[in-house]
This record gives C-alpha cells, sequence and structure tokens, in this order.
C-alpha cells in the first residue's frame, strides 16, 4: 500500500532527535509520502532543510492564524516567490480562522487569510485551510473568495460542522481527516466523513498533535496515519486498500507539484 500523510510539522522539536527512525517507522505501516505544514514564512528555510535531507517529505509555505499577530504583512507576492523557487514547495499555507484561542485579531486573521488565498489562486497550488470555531466566518470568506476566482484548497484536520464540509465540497475543495476521527466521541465527524465523496478524502496526522486511537494522549508522528485510514475505511464501507489508492490518488491530484512515485513503479 501507498499511504500519505497530507499534513504533519515534522519541523517541530518533538522529532528532532529521532527523524530518522520516524520515517522508518512510517514506511513500515505503509506512509511513504508526507507534507510538513508551515506556520511561519520566516520559519521557512528550517521546512527546506528537511526536504533537502528526505526524498519523502515536501512542504508549505505560510502563516498560521494564531501565528498571524507575528506576520500580519505577510505579502502573497512573497508566498508566490517562495512556492516558485522551491520545487519542494508544493502548497500554500496553513492560514485560516481560529477563533478558538484567537491568539492574533480577527480582522489580522482575515487579511493574512485573504493574502493566501490570493497566492493560491496565482500558484494554483492548494491552500492548506486551518478553521476551528470559525464555521461561518470560514464559509463566508470561501465563498465571497471564489466568486473572485477559483482556487484549489483543502479544509485540513476537519472537525467543524457539516454545513461548512457542504461549503467546502461544493466549492470544489477537499476534506482532511486526522486521527480525531478515531476518537470515541467523534461519530459526529465520522457521520460527515460518511458523506464525503471518495474522490474529495484526504488523510493526515497533524503531528505531533492529536494522536488517533490507540495512541491518544502520546506523541503523533506520521505512521499513525494508517490509523485514521483504517477508521475511514469502516466508515466508507471500503478495504484499507481502497481507502490508501482513493487518499493518494486525491492527494496527487491535489497536490500536483508532487511527483508520484507510484507511476515510476
Amino acid at each position: 500500500m501507498f499511504i500519505v500523510d497530507s499534513h504533519c510539522h515534522f519541523d517541530f522539536p518533538d522529532f528532532e532527535d529521532e527523524r530518522d527512525a520516524v520515517i522508518a517507522r512510517a514506511r513500515e505501516n505503509d506512509v511513504r509520502l508526507f507534507v510538513t505544514i508551515s506556520t511561519k514564512v520566516a520559519r521557512i528555510d528550517r521546512l527546506l532543510a528537511l526536504t533537502d535531507r528526505y526524498d519523502s517529505v515536501y512542504a508549505s509555505v505560510g502563516t498560521h492564524p494564531n501565528s498571524a499577530g507575528e506576520e500580519p504583512d505577510v505579502e502573497t507576492g512573497t508566498l508566490v516567490a517562495l512556492a516558485g523557487r522551491h520545487d519542494k514547495i508544493v502548497a500554500i499555507g496553513e492560514a485560516g480562522l481560529d477563533y478558538h484561542y484567537d491568539h492574533a485579531p480577527r480582522d489580522v486573521q482575515e487579511a493574512v487569510f485573504r493574502r493566501h488565498i490570493a497566492a493560491a489562486r496565482e500558484t494554483q497550488l492548494p491552500l492548506v485551510i486551518h478553521s476551528r470555531d470559525a464555521d461561518e466566518a470560514m464559509a463566508a470568506i470561501l465563498r465571497d473568495e471564489t466568486g473572485r476566482g477559483a482556487f484549489p484548497f483543502v479544509l485540513h484536520c476537519f472537525s467543524s460542522g457539516p454545513a461548512l464540509a457542504e461549503t467546502g465540497l461544493e466549492l470544489g475543495g477537499f476534506v482532511s481527516f486526522s486521527g480525531i476521527l478515531t476518537f470515541k466521541r467523534s461519530d459526529a465527524l465520522r457521520a460527515i466523513a460518511a458523506r464525503v465523496p471518495m474522490d474529495r478524502l484526504l488523510v493526515e496526522t497533524d503531528a505531533p498533535y492529536l494522536a488517533p486511537m490507540p495512541y491518544r494522549g502520546k506523541r503523533n508522528e506520521p505512521g499513525y496515519t494508517r490509523h485514521t485510514a483504517e477508521v475511514l475505511a469502516g466508515v466508507k464501507g471500503v478495504s484499507i486498500e481502497e481507502i490508501a489508492q482513493a487518499t493518494s490518488d486525491n492527494f496527487f491530484g491535489l497536490f500536483s507539484k508532487v511527483p508520484d512515485p507510484r507511476r515510476a513503479n
């Protein structure tokens, strides 16, 4: 099988002393490729160093909404230039709205988010969207910005309500599920996943956070994507092999800058 962890934070200090071992364990679980997601543009060199070191690691460039107050002036042109300069920068973000923590003023979050949308529209690289406790505002921005011109996107680590999932799908987006899908009290989320078409699904870890069952409460790592994929397979009533195939196909279709190593075999 070939599973993709479409969203992790491999640059975080949690992995500092054992990145080789983490990648080896991922391969043992058929997780063969992953994207380490940017939270601050100022840290992009650290992410690129990892993509240079590991063939299976790609990166995004962007400012997390909780970091928007630290990078309020990040420009669309900067994001576009960085993405064009580096072959292994394959996405924009993560960017979006986080009304749970509100670490940055909401107007700043929105302004920064819209600049990321503009970068995704210009580059046609997928925008990795973070949305927490901001369903209505997120849906409104997505509708408004899509009206200005379509852009590829994924609602990452989806934990919102069905209305936002439906809006995202209606506008051509993808929905990515993390270890939250495996939690005992995630019946409502599993019901949403059941309604997402097979050709719009992705899986991820968001490592080092949100380890799936049976590792909940421990540090997450890319190899655990398989556990989420197994639960998703059960939700959809298909085999793990079918979920691996579908989510990988979807990943390479959306993250079109990433070469598909399956095609070389």
